[in-house]
């Protein structure tokens, strides 16, 4: 009876002990389970961040190409002698025009006459003068010679072959005076037509007709020989670069049609305001090459190795212009550089960078030096 008890109470006491075994065995595998789901989430986590954190940037090699370095020069058309054209002679109303702006005249060809309502009546009356001055110059040598040869007979006194004598001079006097009076009436006259100085084109007609004029007032503006050249200002940097002779491609503003020249005269001074010169440039004659036309000219003046980069891969602040590298480590580096100018595929770097750098094409002010990043290589010079 005893031992049946004492079984019973063993069996009794064991089953408490083997429940919490079991208890314990299903503790240990839940936080086994959520240790691993826990350490799956976490990893997962460090996954997204670490993708989140490197972004894909598009990087070019930056290529080097022989660029041409160019100088700009600003300006206009105009005529290469430019001669203006006035009245020489008196004050006068303008009677006819024979000319218009555009025409293309010869030397001596009439361009406008002046009233000679008053010059003509004046030379006639002198020319009659001077017939008259002649008449009486001629009854007097005759009458001197006259003199002479009947004084030597002594049938006339010496003072009045010496009279006679004075008189046929002063007739002959007075014939020259005459004369000179009639060619002074005669240039006046002549000045009464505007003629043009030299073959060219007429550039300008500032008169009508029946305005009266004055001396030294324009009338005409004329082209000689129609030859036409680009007068610009140049910066003071760039002149040393210039010389006479240089080939220049002039390009009237709002057209891509080059006009090619030479480079014929530099200026001698700096305008000390604007720290500008001049510059000259001799053109072929063009119909559409007209005086007053703005333009722009361009020179090349040297040629030199650069690397080119797209436009969108340079960046700009107060510090000047700089480049984004990506380093063999994948690290973003500030690079700052020089521009030298803008070409047909991007723009022309002076300095500061070699031409196997990988340089950020787009999106570079999103960046941060040293970030790390994904780079994605893009076709060399693409802008």
């Amino acid at each position: 009876m005893s031992s049946i008890d004492s079984g019973s109470a063993s069996s009794l006491n064991a089953a408490p002990r083997l429940k919490a075994g079991w208890f314990l065995a299903g503790a240990i595998v839940l936080v086994v389970v959520l240790a691993v789901r826990l350490a799956m989430v976490v990893a997962a986590k460090k996954a997204a961040t670490v993708k989140i954190a490197i972004p894909t940037v598009s990087v070019t090699e930056a290529g080097v190409s022989t660029v041409p370095t160019t100088i700009e020069i600003s300006g206009t058309i105009s005529a290469r002698y430019d001669m203006p054209i006035s009245v020489e002679g008196d004050a006068g109303r303008v009677a006819s025009l024979h000319v218009e702006a555009g025409d293309h005249v010869k030397q001596g060809a009439l361009l406008a006459r002046l009233d000679v309502a008053v010059l003509e009546p004046q030379v006639t009356n002198l020319d009659a003068a001077l017939e008259q001055a002649r008449a009486e110059a001629d009854l007097a040598d005759a009458e001197y010679h006259r003199a002479l040869s009947v004084g030597a007979a002594g049938a006339l006194s010496a003072e009045e072959t010496e009279r006679r004598k004075s008189t046929a001079v002063s007739a002959a006097a007075k014939v020259k005076f005459a004369a000179a009076q009639l060619a002074e009436a005669k240039a006046r006259l002549a000045r009464a037509d505007i003629r043009a100085p030299a073959d060219g084109i007429i550039l300008t007609r500032t008169v009508e007709v029946g305005q009266t004029v004055t001396p030294g007032e324009t009338l005409f503006r004329l082209a000689e020989r129609g030859e036409v050249e680009f007068k610009g200002q140049v910066a003071e940097q760039d002149l040393p670069a210039l010389e006479v002779g240089q080939e220049v491609a002039v390009r009237l503003v709002g057209s891509a049609h080059p006009y090619r020249g030479k480079v014929r005269l530099l200026g001698a001074v700096i305008d000390p305001q604007t720290r500008l010169g001049s510059v000259r440039v001799a053109l072929q004659p063009d119909p559409n090459l007209r005086p007053g036309a703005f333009a722009r000219a361009e020179v090349t003046v040297s040629h030199a190795e650069r690397a080119i980069l797209p436009q969108t891969a340079v960046l700009s602040d107060e510090k000047g212009s700089y480049v984004l590298i990506v380093t063999p480590e994948r690290k973003v580096e500030r690079r700052t550089v020089h521009v030298s100018g803008i070409v047909g595929n991007g723009v022309s770097i002076a300095d500061g960078i070699s031409g196997h750098d990988r340089v950020v094409a787009t999106a570079g002010a999103f960046l941060q030096e040293g970030e790390i990043v994904n780079p994605v290589a893009r076709a060399t010079g693409a802008s």
